[in-house]
């Protein structure tokens, strides 16, 4: 049994008969030894507070045997990891006599560490003086875990219902502003749209969700184009993953027109250069879209291809502006955004 002979002075309960009195003391430390509690009893009148009674789930707890601790003070629990602060806060309430509640990073003889919900509750003698200190712990390592599981998963899905958000916010936009006059076009342009987002999305999975370089952005929208007519040119600048959508359907809107009216069109021969250069002020992101050599433009397409769902998305989400030069057989697209 690992209970010291060291007595425990103090106010005993209330019972029930003169017999019950005899009792106490064999009945108080069977309950000590018994209880599956950790338990330890310390002495308030040493400086170092040395452990007087510890019972058996005490050691079991912490992997050491009786003859190891007591007589010790119950730092040796304390490790690398133990906050100095929670330390601190017994180390008060025992100097000033009173009770303590704490939770602290504690270690057991193997080195493997367990959270421990400390409770500390002076014992006074006769005099009313504080004779032993009372501490009873409780493992709440599984607990804490629970709750960081639990708190992790409630991120977790504060982003999924953020991401989801905004995309569906852009898909509206999509559905709504896209030209409805033919059935057959709007259903076509809206499928385009929305794979343009799939194409995102999967870019965003395979990199966990975190900034991507502008360029990867930007191929993962005209790689299925013709990349003899197409040159890329710029430095690594990071996007943001909420930028990355957005971003992405604008590069689309300006490959689907290049496709349709511009340079990559099967009536032209032309040219599309894409550069970029974060600005050195603000960190802005200039970008400049320039189709040289393609198909004259009638002035109903130059009038038309502004359309309502760049600029929505260039303006609202990107935080941005966008400006045109065209001319007949060119077109240069200037982006101003803030997508990192």
């Amino acid at each position: 049994m690992a209970v010291s002979e060291t007595p425990v002075h103090g106010d005993h309960p209330t019972v029930a008969s003169p017999t019950g009195q005899r009792d106490h003391k064999e009945l108080s430390a069977a309950a000590f030894e018994r209880t599956r509690m950790p338990m330890v009893v310390a002495d308030a009148r040493q400086r170092e507070y040395p452990i007087v009674l510890a019972n058996q789930a005490f050691l079991d707890l912490t992997g050491y045997a009786a003859d190891e601790i007591v007589g010790r003070n119950c730092r040796f629990l304390q490790g690398t990891g133990t906050s100095p602060a929670a330390v601190a806060e017994v180390r008060y309430a025992l100097t000033a006599g009173k009770g303590v509640d704490v939770e602290l990073l504690n270690y057991k003889k193997d080195g493997s560490s367990f959270w421990n919900r400390l409770h500390v509750s002076p014992i006074l003698d006769d005099d009313g003086e504080v004779a032993y200190f009372f501490a009873s712990q409780i493992d709440v390592t599984k607990y804490r875990k629970v709750q960081a599981l639990e708190a992790s998963e409630h991120r977790l899905l504060m982003e999924v219902d953020h991401r989801a958000k905004n995309v569906l916010a852009i898909v509206d936009s999509i559905v709504r502003l896209s030209n409805a006059d033919n059935p057959a076009a709007y259903a076509s342009a809206v499928q385009e749209r929305v794979q343009s987002l799939a194409r995102a999305h999967a870019l965003l999975s395979e990199n966990s969700w975190k900034a991507i370089d502008i360029r990867n952005v930007i191929e993962a929208q005209i790689s299925r184009y013709p990349d003899s007519h197409i040159t890329m040119s710029g430095p690594e600048y990071l996007v943001v993953p909420e930028a990355v959508q957005p971003l992405s359907l604008v590069i689309h809107e300006l490959a689907v027109n290049a496709v349709t009216h511009g340079a990559l069109s099967r009536h032209g021969h032309g040219r599309l250069a894409i550069a970029w250069e974060p600005s050195p002020e603000d960190g802005r992101l200039i970008m400049i879209w320039t189709e040289s050599g393609g198909a004259p433009r009638p002035q109903e397409l130059i009038k038309g291809f502004g359309t309502t769902i760049v600029g929505a998305l260039i303006e609202k989400q990107l935080r941005g502006s966008i400006t045109r030069d065209w001319r007949d057989d060119s077109l240069a697209v200037t982006l101003e955004i803030r997508p990192g």
